[in-house]
């Protein structure tokens, strides 16, 4: 029979991986499209930032502190992909023209940790239904390896984004620019459709 770590572990695992319900993997796959694969520390340090955001506020939400508004939440949730998209596109043009590629670190890695205070409500919501009779008395645990769990899902995106990026910019020799505003316009368009389809 599993602990209950381990169940909450595999579900976060499978909750940031579920293809269906795409949107936190889209808001990783935005945060990281500006990377190379050279850079993993900084997208490293942006995941972490992420990582504070949600887990922050799924433990507050999932003890009842702070009211959530499910249906702002998800709403909220592509809102946040489309203006990571948007500052990819725009900041990357602007590095590009002065000749620099700071990638303005300190603003995406606060974008990253507000942002992920939006994306740790809409996880509490899931949590929350996810909950089993008699468990609640253990809840700490459950949210201690639901985080580690999504923190695992996040890695794994981040790691598949550079590798790919890697081929792209490499051997395929597309230019990062092309390469940003394929994947930052990808992730927009998506999540305008999931925005209006969300409108509360």
């Amino acid at each position: 029979m599993q602990s209950v770590f381990s169940v909450y572990l595999q579900l976060g695992f499978s909750h940031i991986a579920d293809m269906q319900g795409y949107d936190h993997i889209l808001f990783v796959v935005a945060l990281c499209a500006i990377y190379r694969i050279r850079e993993w520390r900084k997208v490293a340090l942006l995941v972490t930032a992420f990582t504070l955001g949600h887990s922050l506020t799924l433990a507050l939400a999932a003890l009842e502190i702070i009211p959530i508004n499910s249906a702002w939440v998800e709403f909220l949730i592509p809102v946040t992909i489309m203006v990571t998209a948007l500052y990819n596109v725009i900041v990357h043009k602007q590095e590009s023209q002065l000749g620099t590629f700071s990638r303005s670190l300190q603003m995406n890695y606060l974008f990253a940790l507000f942002f992920g205070l939006i994306h740790g409500m809409g996880f509490s919501n899931f949590l929350r239904s996810s909950l089993l009779p008699g468990e609640e008395g253990q809840l700490v645990t459950q949210l201690l390896a639901f985080n580690i769990g999504v923190e695992i899902g996040q890695l794994t995106i981040v790691t598949a984004v550079l590798c790919l990026s890697f081929i792209m910019l490499y051997p395929l020799k597309v230019k990062q620019r092309e390469w940003n505003i394929f994947i930052s316009g990808s992730a927009f368009g998506l999540a305008l459709v999931m925005a209006l389809e969300r409108v509360p």
